[in-house]
């Protein structure tokens, strides 16, 4: 096999361990946010039994003060009202583009794949399990 044949393998092989890898780390991220649904799931139930009901969510936008309207209705997980959930189990960071059209006709925040971390990897250091989150609120909910 010459130079240029065993390049090309090599290449192929790299390649394709590549890929396996990345199939890998989707099939994982996939799976902690199934596992992360079920528990939001289950912490929207526990609200709602003790009497905690959805509230109105604002989102805060990138730049500037103040908040903007959403369509959402939902529990807040962190006091400073940066994340949120809703009834379906929808995990939501609630920053937005703080624009003049946002602040007029309000902003529509798209669900994320909820974590089983939360604020991993965030500059602030708060990281929290979304289980123990999810108690804290129960037990401290934020208010609107």
């Amino acid at each position: 096999m010459s130079a240029q044949g065993d390049q090309q393998q090599w290449s192929r092989h790299r390649q394709e361990v590549i890929e396996a890898k990345e199939q890998a780390l989707r099939a994982a991220h996939e799976a902690e946010h199934e596992r992360a649904t079920a528990m939001i799931r289950a912490g929207v139930e526990r609200f709602l039994a003790a009497g905690i009901g959805p509230v109105p969510l604002r989102a805060r936008p990138y730049t500037g003060s103040g908040t903007v309207r959403t369509g959402l209705e939902g529990w807040y997980l962190k006091h400073d009202r940066s994340l949120a959930v809703d009834a379906e189990g929808r995990y939501y960071v609630m920053r937005v583009d703080g624009g003049l059209l946002s602040r007029l006709r309000g902003a529509s925040p798209e669900p994320r794949p909820a974590p089983l971390i939360v604020g991993r990897g965030a500059r602030d250091g708060d990281t929290f399990q979304l289980e123990e989150l999810l108690q804290m609120r129960l037990e401290d909910p934020v208010r609107p």
